[in-house]
């Protein structure tokens, strides 16, 4: 039984998430927790949110054996992207593009 959680509209760009998604793919759900509380990144704190949720919905929704889940599926797919201006000299201007990303995890067990 899948179960998977979506965090949508992260501000973060997703080249930066996906440093941490790689590193947590295809892990039993403890080991990427504990890998991810050790992870420097900052992206690390959102990817442990959608875990935790993705967690909390196999519990409560497929009533299956928390012991047992691994992360079949993680990836980040790129957000709508929000373009700002900056003043540069003479009378000029730069786009700035902020970036955001929606983050999926999926858990099954094995």
């Amino acid at each position: 039984m899948e179960t998977r959680a979506v965090a949508k509209y992260i501000r973060m760009s997703p080249q930066k998430a996906r440093l941490v998604v790689d590193l947590i793919r295809g892990k039993g759900v403890d080991e990427a927790l504990s890998i991810l509380t050790l992870t420097k990144k900052a992206s690390a704190k959102v990817v442990t949110k959608v875990l935790k949720s993705a967690l909390a919905n196999a519990e409560d929704t497929k009533k299956v054996d928390v012991d047992n889940l691994y992360i079949k599926r993680v990836f980040v797919d790129k957000g709508p992207v929000m373009k700002r201006m900056r003043a540069r000299a003479q009378g000029r201007a730069n786009i700035i593009k902020k970036m955001s990303s929606h983050i999926t995890i999926v858990l099954d067990e094995k």
